[in-house]
């Protein structure tokens, strides 16, 4: 059964693609068999990934069971990484599914025939507590919260938490917070650090030791179509997803050792 990890937090600009991207680059280096679902209406994780649209459809197709997920799988220029791309229709499908019965689990039975092809599945959420966002929690066993070291990041945090502990009370679905994620850290600055302090000190679960950089070259991958593992192997940003890739792998350890 694979890890189904949603990367989700309702603010905006915090890293979330930049995490699900490069985290699922680096799983993959280590022969890992990732998929990453963008369930963005943005489309920006496929965009990094190298997407075209060649007429096959997307993930928006095969919420609306037009498609199977095996249509539209795509694979990308890292060995073992594939990729299901989103689009802008995927913003129709909040009113085109508000009265059908079960909306709330279409993405999980969409994607529960290719489980057993992969050992991770990430799902990039949009940057808001919508009905894509509870498909996405609801198709997910655990969920990554990147946290931008800056304050206001920090007020948005019980919002997502209250979310997530709804699921498990109403709905019975045992969502595991496997982290938090700092994003966007610059060592040098007194605010990332006292966020940080902040988090650690006071997030209810646990906060991953890597802390992600500041960085130009995570900015410019996206534009070559190139996770950062490919476009700048030796950059800061690429030693820190790497890192945080050899923390989840570690949970994936512990785990089978309890």
């Amino acid at each position: 059964m694979p890890r189904i990890i949603a990367v989700c937090n309702q603010k905006g600009g915090v890293g979330k693609t930049t995490t699900t991207v490069n985290l699922g680059a680096y799983l993959a280096s280590y022969g890992r068999r990732v998929l990453l679902i963008d369930f963005d209406p943005q489309a920006n994780a496929s965009s990094a990934l190298g997407y075209i649209d060649d007429g096959r459809g997307t993930v928006y197709d095969g919420l609306l069971k037009r498609v199977s997920p095996y249509d539209i799988i795509r694979g990308s220029k890292i060995e073992n990484y594939h990729y299901i791309p989103s689009g802008e229709h995927l913003a129709g499908a909040l009113v085109e599914l508000v009265e059908v019965g079960g909306r709330e689990f279409f993405l999980k039975d969409f994607i529960s025939p290719v489980g057993q092809l992969y050992d991770y599945i990430l799902i990039d959420l949009p940057p808001s507590l919508s009905l894509l966002t509870i498909n996405g929690l609801l198709a997910a066993n655990e969920v990554i919260i990147p946290v931008q070291s800056e304050y206001y990041s920090l007020e948005g945090l019980s919002q997502l938490l209250t979310t997530i502990e709804m699921i498990r009370n109403n709905v019975g679905h045992n969502l595991v917070v496997s982290g938090a994620v700092i994003t966007m850290f610059d060592r040098w600055e007194q605010l990332s650090q006292e966020v940080a302090r902040n988090l650690r000190a006071n997030f209810p679960h646990n906060v991953f030791m890597t802390e992600i950089p500041r960085s130009v070259h995570l900015a410019e991958a996206p534009s070559f179509n190139q996770p950062i593992s490919v476009y700048a192997p030796h950059s800061a940003g690429a030693i820190a997803y790497k890192s945080l890739a050899d923390e989840i792998i570690d949970q994936e350890k512990n785990s089978t050792d309890q």
